[in-house]
């Protein structure tokens, strides 16, 4: 399985950048994983719906989506891992959100929880959970331990 974790902008915070390294740093243990920052939302659909290459299968993160516990995630991406070829993408959209376009692309919309998080550190989140799900699945001990 490959695994993306796309988002929209730049970043901004060096503290952030180093994060993001450490968890696909941390992730690529158990996947081949990137990470990849997009200009625009026309960027990820241009992605997402290449005719050559990878296929994709998109989990967008709204405010509106789905809650998972980290057992759940475990879980879809297990699923995932087992059952399809394509590449799992999860994208962080534009602070205003993705279009309602582009939404209809998306396989699942993903929410981290009630709280609103900053677009950098919903992506850091996001990762922790990515990672915390890999080692819930090879029965590593991080999980437990935290």
């Amino acid at each position: 399985m490959k695994l993306l974790i796309a988002w929209i902008g730049k970043t901004k915070e060096p503290a952030v950048q180093t994060l993001t390294e450490e968890y696909l740093k941390r992730i690529s243990r158990y996947t081949d994983a990137d990470g990849l920052a997009l200009k625009d939302e026309s960027a990820l659909v241009k992605i997402c719906t290449q005719k050559s290459g990878p296929r994709y299968t998109l989990i967008m993160l709204d405010e509106k989506g789905k809650q998972l516990s980290s057992g759940e995630l475990a879980q879809l991406i297990g699923e995932h891992q087992s059952r399809s070829s394509s590449t799992l993408v999860f994208a962080i959209g534009p602070a205003d959100g993705f279009t309602e376009e582009t939404r209809r692309r998306a396989r699942m919309m993903l929410s981290l929880g009630k709280m609103t998080l900053a677009h950098e550190l919903a992506r850091v989140v996001l990762l922790e959970q990515v990672y915390r799900a890999f080692t819930i699945l090879k029965g590593h001990p991080y999980h437990f331990g935290h």
